[in-house]
């Protein structure tokens, strides 16, 4: 969907603390709040990689 790799991106964060990109200027969806990290796609996927080491929902870490 979002192949584009001269495109912006935002990383965004979710309640129970996954991570994903989102095309920088498009509204987020539901549920999805962008954590200020914005660049291009390598630049958002080495921050998600450093910041998620546990990708358990919080949820199922919380337990």
């Amino acid at each position: 969907m979002f192949e584009d790799d001269d495109r912006r991106y935002a990383v965004v964060r979710n309640a129970e603390e996954q991570y994903s990109l989102w095309p920088e200027g498009r509204e987020l969806p539901p549920g999805w709040t962008a954590v200020g990290v914005s660049g291009s796609k390598e630049r958002c996927l080495d921050h998600i990689r450093e910041v998620w080491t546990d990708l358990r929902p919080l949820s199922l870490r919380s337990a």
